[in-house]
Order: structure tokens, then sequence, then C-alpha cells
């Protein structure tokens, strides 16, 4: 056998061990976990589906750095019957936050503003009124310590319903079916979880580059990380409609309008599919690692990981420590859809997991348990609620 054939089929052996690693793997976390303890230990992945009326679910796993493997589970549409794909598309809620986060942390590196500007220096069609308090910075309102007391979530608006404008929907005034985004409190005082701050860096980020948020999205990072299967284009268009899983109530059942419309896009607005967040995962940690990632320098991505000092959460993401592992996540829940994804800050590995439900958070939960004990995380603590 010739060198070159020789290295060639060592490469094919290579591959072939890990498809059957990873299929080992999935069977492992497919089946009734041993040993059992409680709660939901005894099931099949399937059956605690079946539990909790959830229709679909996709999970794709990060291990060395890399997509270990995807794999989609029920259906995408109980109307339609339609069977869910691995390229089936979720809206991704929240987790549109911390991928927002990271394109602004690309144009400081572009030298356009910096963390701890004045955001009212980079508005230009709105502005935040303080009260006097000390200016209110991207930093802050990406970290949700800025003072702003909105408190809401997103509910979203029916196809054929009139949809605000962002200044609109800042304002509080019709047609949004929400509060103003106002501020409560001087900013890094204390933590608290608002979705009307990330609008605010929405339209900071859109004024200052002149471009729709999803075109800008879709240059700074996901056409560089390859996300070939996300946008922040609401609603979807072209190929991605006929590809969307429908959302469903947490009795698994349809609710009328396939899904609903977020003009919200920079905090609630990314169609994407697990395997196109665990590339964002794998940025992360690419850059963290250093001497940078595709999109972010070894600094940028240090921001995202390390809390401001008030509360768990860097710029774009939650910091918690699990076991024996330090982790960054960030969950989301939109009308009739539910997602998480989870990523070891040092370690190249975690998992991305979406449904299209709004009563999953438990299946999640479980996903990641046992995903983390096949692969042996440095964290396997069972969740200790059911």
């Amino acid at each position: 056998m010739s060198k070159t054939h020789w290295l060639i089929s060592i490469a094919l052996f290579a591959v072939s061990a890990a498809a059957q690693d990873a299929a080992s793997i999935i069977a492992r976390i497919e089946a009734p976990q041993t040993p059992n303890h409680q709660g939901l230990d005894n099931y099949t992945l399937t059956e605690i589906m079946q539990k909790f009326h959830v229709p679909g679910v996709s999970i794709a796993v990060v291990r060395d750095f890399k997509i270990d493997w995807a794999k989609a589970y029920g259906i995408a549409d109980v109307e339609t019957n339609q069977t869910l794909e691995s390229t089936t598309l979720f809206q991704a809620a929240s987790i549109s936050k911390p991928i927002t986060a990271m394109a602004a942390l690309k144009l400081i590196e572009q030298g356009r503003f910096s963390l701890d500007d004045d955001i009212n220096t980079i508005l230009k069609s709105w502005h935040v009124t303080t009260n006097g308090y000390l200016a209110v910075t991207p930093r802050s309102l990406m970290s949700h310590t800025s003072g702003a007391d909105d408190g809401f979530g997103f509910p979203g608006y029916d196809p054929s319903a009139p949809r605000p404008t962002l200044v609109q929907l800042l304002n509080g005034e019709k047609p949004s079916n929400t509060g103003p985004v106002l501020f409560a409190r001087p900013p890094y005082q204390t933590f608290k979880y608002s979705g009307g701050g990330v609008e605010i860096m929405q339209l900071a980020l859109s004024d200052l580059t002149h471009q729709p948020f999803a075109e800008m999205m879709r240059m700074l990072v996901l056409d560089p990380l390859q996300m070939r299967d996300s946008s922040y284009e609401q609603p979807p268009t072209g190929d991605r409609t006929a590809r969307t899983a429908r959302a469903h109530n947490g009795q698994g059942k349809s609710m009328g309008a396939k899904w609903h419309i977020y003009p919200e896009q920079a905090a609630a607005g990314l169609w994407t599919t697990p395997s196109d967040l665990a590339r964002f995962i794998i940025e992360v940690q690419r850059a963290v690692r250093g001497p940078k990632g595709t999109v972010l320098s070894q600094q940028s991505a240090t921001a995202m990981i390390a809390p401001v000092g008030v509360g768990t959460f860097a710029v774009g993401l939650d910091i918690e420590k699990r076991g024996e592992g330090w982790y960054f996540n960030h969950s989301g829940g939109n009308w009739g859809f539910n997602c998480d994804l989870l990523g070891h800050i040092r370690k190249g590995y975690g998992v991305a997991v979406m449904t299209n439900t709004d009563n999953a958070g438990l299946l999640i939960r479980e996903i990641e348990a046992r995903v983390a004990a096949a692969y042996n995380w440095d964290s396997l603590d069972k969740p200790l609620f059911r």
C-alpha cells in the first residue's frame, strides 16, 4: 500500500470511529438513564417528549470545538404532520440577544464606538432619558444593568396585525403591545433583565450603520460564521418560510397563526437551527482561547464571558458554575418556542437545544444533563428540580 493510500485509510478509519462513537453517545442520551435516581431518568427521550407534549426537539452537540452531531426528533407542525429535520428553523427568542452582542463587539473592534460610550452619542432617532442618572452605555444595556425597568417579555404580533416601528415600541405607542422602556435607577446598581434595553441597542446599531438590522447581522456575524440557516428577517422570507417550525402551546397544540412576528429583532427576532447556534458557541470558545476567532478578537470575546460585577451577566451571555465547570449560556422563550444554548468557557464542548412548544423547560434541562453525563463533562450534577 502506498503512503497516500495508507493516510487515506487512516483518515477514513478515524471518521468511521468518530461516527460510531457519536452514534453510541446518541443512543445513550435517548435511552433511560442508569443508574436511575428520580424524576425523568427512567424515561426515554421520546417518552419525555410525550410526557410534556413537546411536538419536536432539535439538538446539536459541540465536542473539541466542533459540531459532533445534530439530530431532530418529532414533528415540525401538528397541522401538516411535517417531520422535524435538523435543518428546520426555530425562533431563537432571547438567544437573539448574545448574537446581537457579538455584532456590537465587532463594530467596536472596527472603531465605530466603545462599550462605555454614552448610548445617546450613538442614537440618532431616539434618546434615553435617565432623569439625571449616569450615562447609559452599551455595556450596561447588553448586561441588563442599565437601570431599564421595562420588566416585560415580548408577545410578538400575529402576522395579520399591524406592527410598531422601533421608536413606537420604545415609547410604548400604538400599535405596540408592550409598555415604554423607562429607567428607574442608575446603571450598574443592580441586575434586571431588560429586553427593552437590547432594543435600544438595536436602534443604536441601525442608526450607526444606516443598514436594515437583519442585513447588518448577516454581514457582521451570520455569514462569517457560516450560519447559513439563520436570519433576523421578520417575517422570514424565501425558502426559509417553508422550513420554519410551527409554534405550539404547552399541550402541543397549534394556536392559530403558525408563529408570531417580532419587530424586536435584536432581542427576539432570530430564526435559526441548533447547528447554527453551535457555530456561535464554537466562535465564543475559540475566540476566548485565542489568539482570535473568526469574528471576534480574544479581548472582545472576553467581554462576553466576564460578568460586569452586578449579577452574573457579561456582555450578552450569562455566566454560571455547574458542578466544577464554568459555562456561558442563554435561554429563550417566544410564543410557542423554547430553547437554550450552553458552552464551557475554556473547554470545547457545549449543546444547543430548540423546541416548538411553550412547555419544554424540563425537557431541555434533562437533555443538557444527559449530554453532560454522556460526554463526562466536568459538571455531572442533575437538575435539582423536575
